[in-house]
C-alpha cells in the first residue's frame, strides 16, 4: 500500500474533508449508529486495531447509549488502518465485517482513493448501523461529533 508522506491535515484536500463528513452525517441521518474518522501520521503501536481501541476510549465512543459508534482509524505515515466498532455494533455484524471493510479500503488506497475509500466505508457502516440501530425521530440524538479527528 503506497500512502503519500503529507501531514494529516494535508492529507485531505477541503473537498475530501467535506465529502467525508457529509458522509457520516448522511449515514447517522438513518441510525441511532456513530461513526468518527481519527487520522494521525503514526501508529504507536504494532496492530493498528489496538491503537483504534485506545483513540475510541479517548473521543469517548464507548459512552453511547446503544453502544453503536464505530471509529475509521488511519495512521498516514504508518500506513496502517483499523475499523472498530463499540459491543453493540460489533455483536451484530461481526469480526469478518470489519475485516471486509479493511481490505476494502486497502484495496482503494493502492491506487490513491483515499478519501474515496473512507467515504464508501463509511457508507458500508451506515447500512450496517441502518439495518440494525434504525433511526427513531422521536428519541435519537447526535452523541458525538461529526467532524475529522486529526491527531499527531
Amino acid at each position: 500500500m503506497k500512502i503519500p508522506l503529507f501531514s494529516k491535515k494535508e492529507f485531505f484536500s477541503t473537498l475530501e474533508k467535506n465529502q467525508i463528513v457529509a458522509a457520516i452525517k448522511q449515514a447517522e441521518q438513518q441510525t441511532s449508529g456513530e461513526i468518527r474518522v481519527y487520522i494521525e501520521s503514526r501508529c504507536r503501536f504494532v496492530d493498528p486495531l489496538d491503537r483504534a481501541a485506545e483513540v475510541f476510549a479517548h473521543l469517548d465512543m464507548g459512552k453511547t447509549a446503544n453502544h453503536n459508534a464505530v471509529l475509521i482509524y488511519v495512521a498516514t505515515r504508518d500506513h496502517q488502518l483499523a475499523v472498530f466498532g463499540d459491543q453493540g455494533i460489533h455483536e451484530k455484524v461481526g469480526e469478518v465485517f470489519w475485516k471486509e471493510r479493511v481490505m476494502h479500503m486497502l484495496s482503494h488506497f493502492k491506487e490513491d482513493h483515499y478519501a474515496d475509500a473512507i467515504v464508501k466505508t463509511i457508507q458500508d457502516i451506515g447500512a450496517a448501523l441502518k439495518y440494525h440501530f434504525p433511526y427513531d425521530g422521536q428519541t435519537d440524538i447526535n452523541e458525538l461529533p461529526d467532524d475529522i479527528v486529526f491527531g499527531r
